[in-house]
């Protein structure tokens, strides 16, 4: 395989591992935690003595996934998997929560996106760590502010989004070592 379809092909993958993350965070905020309320969100406890809505797992995932996304395909997919994904949030998000969503994914993901970009290409893995704390705590506070009219669950929130880019870290610096070794240079 070339070193270009290489680059296509995962570009490809994390694109599509991207746009699933935002069905399945609205989905899971309705429909998994240990405790869900009949008026409010599914929770998932995300330290010991605090609580998340159970989307946050794959929105920290969302906030990873578009930087790598952007690292394979370039910049303008980077904007466009931006704009899909606020489209699919607002798609699919429960009608309670339509505006919060979309507006949360998308000024989080325009956040993570201004800080990953000019870093990327020195330091990927600081870019991606320093690009995703932006975006999660931007998410946190949009969305919970216009879904719930409280920052009651901000802190684990913010404390489950970065347990992904934690969990991410080892991935992002295996690629960067690979696209060294291999010669595949960043779109």
């Amino acid at each position: 395989m070339t070193i270009e379809k290489r680059k296509n092909v995962e570009g490809a993958i994390f694109l599509v591992l991207f746009c699933l993350t935002i069905p399945a965070a609205n989905w899971m905020i309705g429909h998994v935690g240990t405790v869900c309320a009949a008026d409010g969100p599914c929770l998932i406890p995300v330290a010991p003595g605090l609580m998340a809505p159970s989307g946050v797992l794959m929105i920290g995932a969302a906030l990873v996934l578009r930087d790598l996304v952007q690292r394979r395909l370039g910049v303008e997919f980077g904007i466009a998997a931006i704009i899909a994904g606020a489209g699919i949030s607002a798609v699919i998000a429960p009608p309670s929560l339509v505006t919060a969503s979309t507006a949360a994914f998308l000024l989080s993901e325009l956040a993570d996106f201004a800080v990953y970009t000019p870093l990327a290409r020195r330091r990927l893995v600081t870019a991606v760590v320093a690009s995703s704390l932006v975006g999660l705590v931007f998410d946190s506070i949009i969305f919970l502010w216009l879904a719930f009219g409280s920052l009651e669950f901000l802190v684990g929130q913010v404390v489950g989004k970065s347990w992904m880019v934690l969990f991410a870290i080892p991935l992002v610096a295996y690629l960067r070592r690979r696209d060294i070794r291999l010669g595949l240079a960043p779109a």
